[in-house]
Parts: C-alpha cells; structure tokens; sequence
C-alpha cells in the first residue's frame, strides 16, 4: 500500500516528466531537475519504489528515474 507522501511524489514525477515530453532528452531534463530541486530524502523514497516495480509512476518518469540513478 502506498504512503500519502510517496502518492504526492509519484504524482509530482509524473506531472514533471509530463511537462518535459516534448523536450528531446526529457528523461534527462526530468532526472535532473528531480536531482536539483528535490531533497535528498525525496530522491530516495522515489528510487526505492521505481526498485520495488513503480507502481503508479509513467513509463516517462520510470525513464527518468532509471537517469536519475547515474546522476
């Protein structure tokens, strides 16, 4: 079952990788600006779920968080 917060953050991601789509390299732009403006603790609640499957998060953000990991 899914925390509040780690809902709120499955739905930030996606809305970011959303806003990014029409970017070239948007799974690149999205895992920065998460790396960026996202607190550490943040970070790693979303890496840890996108691990156990990522449930809930777009095949555009799951990208994402696979870049995130080599930032």
């Amino acid at each position: 079952m899914l925390t509040t917060e780690t809902k709120r953050l499955l739905t930030m991601a996606n809305d970011i990788a959303a806003n990014l789509a029409f970017q070239a390299d948007a799974s690149v732009l999205t895992a920065e600006h998460i790396r960026r403006f996202w607190a550490p603790r943040m970070r790693k609640l979303l890496l840890e779920h996108a691990a156990g499957g990522g449930e809930g998060l777009s095949a555009a953000a799951l990208a994402a968080v696979d870049k995130l990991k080599d930032l």
